[in-house]
């Protein structure tokens, strides 16, 4: 059975962990660096997957993608935070 993009992440991370205390063995080391390096190809294209999915479902009849601006939360001024982008949709 295939891992959910979210173990994988949480396996990478613990891998990160595990590197960043510099307390294993070199031959360990290298094994966990290349299972990470792995592990994050492996989310990186499901990621682009995703985005890829994403994009086909939102285009337009033109086939463009359609985004607006949203109004900035009020709980915050609009120079701490970028605009949202909101995508809508037309009926066909």
């Amino acid at each position: 059975m295939e891992k959910t993009f979210e173990s994988s992440l949480a396996e990478l991370e613990k891998i990160v962990e595990q590197l960043e205390t510099g307390d294993l063995p070199l031959e360990e080391s290298l094994k966990l660096f290349e299972t990470g390096v792995k592990l994050s190809r492996v989310c990186r294209d499901r990621l682009s997957a995703a985005e890829r999915r994403i994009e086909m479902l939102m285009k337009d009849g033109n086939g463009n993608l359609s985004l607006t601006d949203l109004p900035a939360d009020s709980r915050t001024s609009s120079s701490e935070t970028p605009p949202i982008k909101r995508i809508t949709f037309e009926d066909d």
